[in-house]
């Protein structure tokens, strides 16, 4: 029964996925909680689950020229030294076996959980705003500086996507929006995504080297999923998109109220 409701679970994070472009780390790491999954279990298993079913989205747009390398290395350059920092220095074997750890690890899933959603409210606002001559002078100044705010991005990236497993997606994608307003949204996915994978893959081994990765479990999920994936694309494709992002930004922001306050 556990192996068929893993399953299911990893079909709806990726029927989700599939329907609005979001939603991998935002849903699956809550949903393992509800099944009672210890917190780094669930962080840790999800952070795995997302290095693999982005690959191939990685792959795709790769062979269609929509990644923007040089973004990635400099993301990468702050993302990725701060999670290995978090992993063997920050969240070492005495941390983990305190109170403090699973709260640590909760509050900030329940955190970006409401970030994420507070984004996906505003990102098309942003985006304009970004767009607009001469833009607003906040935007300005991040644009004038968009290299080091890049940098600083990938900084704040490291810690949130390794503590909580949820930002790679539509904070990062949000973020690179009003920094690089001009380059266009599939080259921004496309490189948003190639940053989230190895991020989410370092991420995922620092916590499978301290033993809370489920591989059962990882396996039902993506089992579920990548069927899944296809098969929310396709219904997306005829679907209004604003109806489900409302839906997706709801979720999210009771699922963030929840695991912040109570």
């Amino acid at each position: 029964m556990d192996l068929i409701l893993h399953i299911l679970a990893g079909a709806t994070v990726g029927f989700a996925i599939g329907l609005t472009g979001v939603g991998g780390g935002s849903l699956m790491t809550p949903i393992l909680l509800l099944f009672q999954y210890p917190a780094p279990v669930a962080i840790g298993t999800d952070l795995l689950y997302a290095a693999i079913t982005k690959s191939g989205g990685v792959i795709a747009h790769r062979r269609l020229g929509n990644i923007d390398w040089k973004i990635v290395a400099i993301l990468a350059s702050g993302s990725i030294p701060v999670s290995i920092f978090l992993n063997t220095l920050v969240l070492d074997k005495s941390f983990q076996q305190s109170e403090q750890y699973e709260k640590l690890l909760t509050l900030s899933l329940g955190i970006m959980l409401m970030v994420t959603a507070i984004v996906l409210i505003f990102r098309q606002t942003l985006r304009i705003k970004a767009t607009t001559r001469p833009p607003i002078r906040f935007i300005a100044f991040i644009q004038k500086h968009r290299t080091v705010m890049t940098f600083v991005m990938g900084l704040i990236l490291g810690a949130v996507v390794t503590l909580s497993s949820v930002g790679a997606g539509a904070f990062g994608a949000a973020v690179l929006l009003t920094l690089y307003a001009r380059m266009p949204t599939v080259h921004i996915i496309g490189t948003d995504l190639a940053h989230a994978v190895p991020l989410t893959l370092i991420a995922g081994l620092g916590y499978l080297y301290h033993d809370f990765v489920d591989f059962k479990l990882l396996g039902s999920l993506l089992i579920g999923s990548l069927p899944a994936i296809y098969l929310g694309t396709k219904v997306g494709a005829n679907l209004p998109e604003t109806t489900m992002q409302r839906v997706l930004i709801s979720v999210l922001l009771i699922m963030g109220l929840k695991y912040t306050f109570f």
